[in-house]
């Protein structure tokens, strides 16, 4: 699997229709392979859940009353991710399987829908938490490609909105716990509140020239104007290849010509062409932004939705000159009471 700074070979593209016929048959099998399997839900509602930011937003909601399993591992790129065929056992028994949508989980898509029991319902958050007018074109996402932006759930709003959305369906196929899972929204929106507010401020005491973002990837394009932040680019383009060297560049100039003072890389996957832009431009090179990539590993404080954009907006007001206390002594931690055994693979 290559990582998001690395070029896809052309090859891949006329292989895929292959691929995908291959994983959908090896998927058929692995259902019927696991049909009349005991049910280790314990009577709970069965969820899977594709990326790990949205694996902890139903976590949050459902808590210890649902079975939650994660099934795209954490530093895997989420947009070129092909599941494995054992999966397909998984979303054979699942009640409901969230994903993302807007096509950001199209192999793992067709998988569930070759997989799943009739009655099990797909659920894609973003698709519904906005309008087609609402979509996001950019440089990693351009119009022409007909696919919009779907990194919605790092705008902490949006991600409110989706978790709106799980409440109702859980609350829908398991109106027993209707209370449960509307205490644990209540709280979380609370919670995310909060950190919209505490992160508003802290943006706030940014030099104003300081507020811009480069980016490896565009993953900030619904958080950016929320907070007052102008995106200015992005390295990685819609077809994961290198920048072009009159692109580089282009680029080169854009950071220095700004003055800002720090572009931002991923935590997960190194890029050689963000720090040679660095370089060349001036600005320091901050590879330690996540968009779908939990900081720490499950148990620990920040391993959280919450815990994910908190250290995202320490990290960018730090970088850019402002002082991140109004962040300080945000509390991060599940919202419901009890252990979930929730699934985030590694």
């Amino acid at each position: 699997m290559p990582s998001e700074h690395e070029s896809i070979h052309p090859m891949r593209f006329l292989l895929r229709p292959l691929i995908v016929g291959f994983l959908l048959t090896l998927a058929l099998i692995a259902v019927q392979a696991c049909a009349g399997d005991g049910d280790e839900s314990d009577g709970r509602l069965r969820v899977v859940s594709s990326v790990a930011p949205i694996t902890s937003l139903v976590e949050n909601v459902g808590g210890s009353r649902i079975a939650l399993e994660g099934v795209i591992p954490e530093g895997v790129n989420s947009h070129t991710y092909d599941p494995a065929p054992s999966v397909a056992r998984s979303l054979a028994d699942a009640d409901l399987i969230i994903l993302n949508g807007l096509f950001l989980e199209e192999p793992f898509l067709e998988l569930a829908e070759a997989s799943k029991q009739d009655s099990a319902e797909i659920l894609t958050l973003a698709d519904k938490a906005i309008t087609r007018d609402q979509w996001v074109f950019d440089f990693s996402f351009p119009e022409g490609g007909g696919n919009p932006n779907p990194h919605l759930w790092t705008a902490p709003l949006l991600a409110l909105r989706y978790a709106e959305i799980v409440k109702d369906r859980l609350s829908a196929l398991d109106s027993d716990n209707t209370v449960y899972y509307n205490e644990n929204y209540d709280e979380l929106q609370a919670r995310i509140q909060d950190l919209d507010g505490r992160i508003e401020v802290a943006v706030n005491t940014i030099p104003p020239r300081n507020r811009k973002l480069l980016t490896y990837h565009d993953s900030f394009p619904f958080f950016a104007p929320r907070y007052g932040l102008e995106i200015i680019g992005a390295i990685q383009p819609s077809d994961f290849s290198q920048p072009s060297a009159r692109e580089m560049a282009g680029l080169i100039n854009q950071v220095r010509d700004s003055g800002v003072p720090a572009i931002f890389g991923s935590a997960v996957f190194h890029s050689d062409v963000m720090e040679q832009i660095a370089r060349e431009s001036g600005a320091q090179f901050v590879d330690q932004l996540r968009d779908d990539d939990l900081p720490g590993v499950p148990g620990d404080p920040l391993h959280s939705y919450l815990g994910m954009m908190l250290t995202n907006a320490l990290v960018i007001v730090s970088a850019l000159g402002g002082n991140p206390s109004a962040l300080e002594d945000f509390d991060a931690s599940p919202v419901f009471e009890g252990e979930s055994g929730a699934v985030y693979p590694q």
